[in-house]
């Protein structure tokens, strides 16, 4: 299999499956004598872990514990490859032995299979979302280099369940399960995915980004633009279907007068419909750019689908699963925000004298 390596100069491989015996990642051409906060590394870790108390988020409960094997002394980077472990602790792999010869409808079952000839059933194996946790750990690194140049990633469910965030407070996102940034908006959302818990369902939403302090210059023109290598890293997260930029599918409807961002004194833009980047390359204000999460494919109802010989037949998925992701898809949007800065960022400084 390819495609497990992602970046040019901060370079990140994650490897491992749902149910095996863990997860982890490599990353190759991280800086030296960056300074290392494993209290931070594991309280990233702790955002994206299955088993917190909400009636969006899976019963699994996993300690998620980060483990640097490797490119880490007296709490500085050294400038080697940085290895990570996540082993996994609580996989009920038989709640998938009814079905391993059944597609569930939505995932990835049917494709891999088509691919490789062979796939593993419990819980989607590589495909599955406990992959994110790799990124997640990344992603920790990337974000302690960029705070070193100011640089922040806020990221937050800006809709779920049909319900729309009316106001933005970046205070307010961890003090909900839903991590809105709204929090009267967050206990309508919670309200709303619990009732799609109840009639055994799931539901999708919107997470929205906002990148603080990158300066402008960066991205590459052509085809590493800024916004296509974001699009890239945040559209490899398997539940997301979408992605828009500033004002998006928006600018459709609008005119050049309408859409333009004029500048003012100081470099300064009047507004942002550009979403902080143009011709790929940042200019210097906010990038906001906003993802569509899908369903989570695994309900509790009965569903029509084919056996690995092509015979229908129907499918009940058991176990343990999300009904909202936006909650744990926040902190691995985030880690592939940061994941691609990062790598942006050493990129840029070949890019001139």
């Amino acid at each position: 299999m390819s495609g497990n390596i992602f970046g040019e100069i901060f370079k990140v491989a994650t490897f491992g499956e749902s149910h095996g015996a863990g997860l982890g990642c490599i990353i190759d051409g991280c800086p030296a004598g960056i300074s290392v906060d494993e209290k931070f590394l594991q309280h990233e870790m702790e955002r994206r872990k299955p088993g917190a108390k909400s009636a969006a988020v899976t019963a699994r409960k996993e300690d998620d514990l980060a483990e640097i094997l490797s490119g880490v002394f007296e709490g500085k980077t050294t400038g080697t490859p940085i290895a990570i472990l996540i082993r996994n602790s609580n996989q009920h792999s038989s709640d998938y032995e009814n079905i391993k010869n059944k597609f569930r409808p939505g995932h990835a079952d049917f494709t891999y299979y088509k691919k490789y000839g062979i796939r593993d059933y419990r819980g989607g194996g590589r495909s599955s979302g406990r992959e994110t946790c790799a990124r997640v750990a990344a992603g920790a690194f990337a974000k302690m280099f960029l705070k070193s140049l100011g640089i922040q990633i806020f990221a937050y469910t800006k809709e779920a369940a049909g319900i729309k965030s009316g106001k933005v407070d970046f205070s307010e996102i961890e003090q909900n399960a839903m991590r809105a940034a709204d929090k009267d908006a967050a206990a309508l959302m919670q309200k709303k995915v619990e009732e799609f818990k109840q009639k055994k369902n799931s539901c999708g939403g919107i997470v929205e980004c906002v990148v603080k302090g990158l300066a402008a210059g960066f991205g590459e023109p052509v085809f590493d633009k800024l916004d296509a290598v974001l699009s890239h890293a945040v559209l490899s997260i398997g539940a997301i279907k979408g992605i828009e930029f500033g004002s998006g599918f928006g600018c459709a409807d609008s005119n050049g007068l309408e859409n333009n961002d004029f500048m003012g004194s100081g470099f300064s833009f009047e507004t942002n419909n550009a979403g902080g980047i143009l011709g790929g390359i940042s200019r210097g204000d906010d990038i906001i750019f906003r993802v569509a999460v899908k369903p989570v494919p695994s309900i509790y109802l009965s569903q029509e689908t084919v056996d690995v010989n092509g015979n229908e037949c129907d499918i009940l998925i058991e176990g343990r699963h999300d009904v909202c992701l936006c909650p744990r898809i926040v902190p691995v949007v985030e880690a592939m925000t940061a994941i691609t800065l990062a790598d942006m960022v050493l990129r840029n400084r070949s890019s001139r004298v």
